[in-house]
């Protein structure tokens, strides 16, 4: 140990010794000063208060901060020696019991009844009892001088907040809280990164106060001011990122694409069978607006499911092809890809027939690429896109393929971002002579916090009216495990809904036998619950079962393109009165005809994964039902967030519920980082305000100074919380 001065770049192995610096680097990835103290605790204890030992979950590794009510020592029955039992409790009325094996008096001695101390382990029952099978601890003071006593272990644990930190089985929080306790008595801050008059203007902490507040709090109230002066730094590096981002992007040259008279565009709106919404026409002035200037666009469309996005995406790209350009739309599924193709077919007509008899005089031609594409369909389709005679092109990741090169690329659309990574997206930008306009579109709602967070780059335009036509949708939970009939009667209502001359989906989580697919949940669980139903085995046991002697199609991500393709034709034609069908049929499926869909093992999907799927009924101008079938009890979890999908049509609520379902992962949705991050304190649920003000100060000070050359420490910090990774993935985002 050295009393010499500490900075954030000392290594460990200077301040706390050789061997606790190597456990901590071995099994936390903490190496330096800074390291550690950025290593903030994730949760505070006070004694007696808050440790519900009656909350603890089997086969949990825990850390409670309990008082000792008793010790017994009896006999071993199966080997030599004796068994320590101490029954420890807090004041929530539970109580743990802790075992030592083998002759340890002293442990007896030293674990008196009202001790109180810091106990970590794994949580096991026996005889209807749980247990610390021989457990780490440190005790907390001397009985005797009374529980306020201030010996060095409980100024350890900073008094009436005692931390507890992301541990090790090999580093418990308690020795991570010693290591704290030496670095802190040692350490110098860095110079706050924080401009003055942003930390006067939102009364914040300094960056030393906040530090070690943060670590050995004096008062509920100022470790309040830490974490808040802690989450600002986090966000004010990311938002400070983004707009940097955002504002180099906008300086990049693109050839700008503005709208021409009596182009396809014009002939387009003219043949459109219905009234563009007011949303449409708004969020189409924006798009044709950005395509116009010399900058690229680089947009964020968000609209509820059917919310007519892919229109207003198609008039974006006539306006491109309009001014000379190509527009490409990359969709994640074969089956979306060409639905598209068809559907953008069908709304140009003519006018995507170019080089054909009847051929509109200002047609362009529409080329579908996918990799289930035969040889000689591939070779004329390339041709056509590398010729320029295709001026939309549609397709999956082949685009993104060494030999698919376009003659002059003007416009990028992603359709459902968030099923691509960074690389594809930008493999596709990077096949354009200069950057190209970019429009990323999403069906699942985006929180507020999230679009500023992790899309704050972009400009958003949100859909929030659906077109004329679509009809409302009714969900509900069906318990199939509490109440059978519910289920009967949800087959008896399908069959209703065909006879009506209508037609449904039967969703399962699974495909079947064979290798894993993207689109499957895993097949088993840690509860040990059945494996989630089959599309494979579903499909046979409702065409013999309750759906017998209706027509029953199959469709799943296994399937080759074409039969694929096929059946979607059919079941578009009114040839089949079922789709069993995974995930595969979430995005982009269009059948108006279709009103029912039944979701099976609903529980298995995620929130916004549910809100997707029941958007693919209700597109005609009959009223959708969606029935989520579960086993899940009353009262669980599982159930609790059926009951709320089927409680409102509402993303946006639903989304919010998915975030905090999730519990949020990286605050930037990054790839990880082969370097540290110290993104740990924000929430995007709960620190909305918090964010959004970091944005204003962010836009003032890029503003004022782009490069943040007037403030090093805080161009310092940023590339510390944000390193380069996070930074490139955000720009590409």
């Amino acid at each position: 140990m050295t009393s010499e001065s500490s900075t954030v770049d000392t290594p460990l192995s200077k301040l706390v010794g050789a061997k606790t610096a190597k456990a901590l680097a071995d099994h936390l990835d903490l190496l330096t000063a800074g390291d550690l103290v950025y290593h903030f605790p994730r949760r505070y204890d006070e004694r007696g208060e808050h440790t519900d030992i009656r909350a603890l979950d089997v086969g949990e590794q825990v850390t409670v901060l309990a008082q000792v009510q008793r010790t017994a020592v009896r006999p071993m029955r199966q080997r030599r020696g004796n068994l320590l039992e101490v029954t420890v409790g807090d004041s929530s009325g539970g109580t743990l019991t802790l075992t030592f094996f083998g002759n340890q008096a002293w442990r007896e001695r030293e674990l008196r009844p009202g001790r109180w101390g810091m106990f970590a382990g794994k949580v096991t029952e026996f005889r209807g009892k749980r247990q610390l099978n021989g457990p780490e601890y440190v005790l907390l003071g001397d009985s005797t001088d009374g529980e306020a006593a201030a010996t060095e272990e409980v100024e350890e644990f900073a008094g009436a907040l005692i931390p507890v930190y992301p541990a090790a089985a090999a580093v418990p929080t308690w020795v991570i809280a010693r290591c704290v306790r030496v670095v802190l008595d040692t350490f110098t801050p860095p110079d706050d990164p924080l401009p003055s008059s942003v930390r006067a203007g939102r009364n914040l902490v300094g960056i030393g106060p906040a530090l070690r507040e943060i670590h050995r709090p004096s008062s509920k109230e100022e470790l309040y001011r830490a974490r808040r002066r802690l989450k600002w730094d986090e966000a004010f590096a990311v938002q400070l990122t983004l707009v940097q981002r955002k504002i180099r992007a906008a300086a990049r040259p693109a050839k700008a694409r503005p709208p021409r008279p009596g182009g396809l565009l014009d002939r387009f709106d003219a043949r459109l069978p219905y009234e563009l919404t007011p949303g449409q026409r708004t969020v189409g002035a924006e798009i044709a607006a950005d395509l116009g200037t010399a900058h690229p666009m680089h947009r964020l469309l968000q609209g509820e499911v059917g919310s007519g996005k892919t229109v207003v995406a198609l008039r974006a790209m006539l306006q491109v092809v309009d001014a000379g350009g190509q527009a490409a739309l990359l969709a994640p599924t074969e089956v979306l890809a060409a639905q598209h193709h068809r559907g953008i077919l069908d709304l140009l007509g003519p006018l995507a027939q170019a080089g054909e008899l009847g051929a509109d005089d200002v047609a362009t031609r529409v080329e579908l690429v996918t990799g289930s594409l035969g040889a000689a369909a591939r070779r004329r389709a390339l041709a056509e896109v590398a010729g320029g005679r295709a001026g939309i092109v549609l397709g999956t990741h082949a685009l993104l393929y060494e030999g698919v090169d376009f003659a002059d690329l003007g416009l990028v659309v992603v359709d459902e971002q968030h099923r691509f990574g960074v690389e594809q997206r930008d493999a596709l930008r990077a096949k354009a002579d200069q950057p190209p306009h970019v429009l990323v579109m999403t069906a699942t709602p985006i929180p507020r916090t999230v679009a500023m967070t992790v899309y704050g780059d972009l400009e958003t335009s949100t859909l929030s009216q659906l077109p004329q036509g679509r009809s409302p949708i009714a969900s509900h939970v069906v318990p199939a495990a509490d109440k059978p009939a519910f289920l009967d009667r949800a087959w008896r209502r399908l069959r209703e809904e065909v006879a009506a001359g209508h037609q449904a989906y039967v969703v399962c989580p699974r495909i079947g036998d064979g290798p894993q697919s993207d689109e499957e949940p895993p097949r088993e669980d840690d509860s040990g619950r059945r494996p989630p139903l089959a599309v494979t085995e579903v499909a046979p046991l409702l065409a013999e079962g309750p759906l017998h002697g209706l027509r029953i199609g199959v469709l799943h991500g296994r399937l080759p393109a074409d039969e694929k393709d096929a059946v979607m034709r059919s079941y578009a034609a009114g040839d089949l009165d079922v789709l069993v069908a995974t995930t595969v049929v979430e995005v982009g499926v269009n059948v108006p005809n279709a009103t029912v869909m039944i979701v099976l093992d609903a529980d298995r999907f995620g929130v916004s994964q549910l809100h997707q799927l029941r958007g693919r009924v209700g597109r005609g101008s009959a009223a959708g039902l969606c029935l989520l079938v579960t086993e899940a009890a009353e009262g669980s979890s599982a159930r609790e967030r059926l009951d709320a999908v089927a409680s409102t049509t509402d993303g946006f609520k639903l989304a919010e519920l998915d975030l905090e379902q999730r519990r949020e992962g990286d605050v930037l949705g990054a790839t990880q980082s082969g370097r540290r991050s110290h993104l740990r304190l924000l929430s995007l649920l709960r620190d909305t305000d918090l964010i959004r003000d970091a944005r204003t100060e962010a836009i003032a000070l890029v503003e004022e100074d782009p490069e943040l050359a007037r403030h090093p420490a805080l161009a310092a910090s940023v590339a510390t919380l944000v390193d380069e990774e996070r930074a490139e993935y955000l720009e590409k985002g």
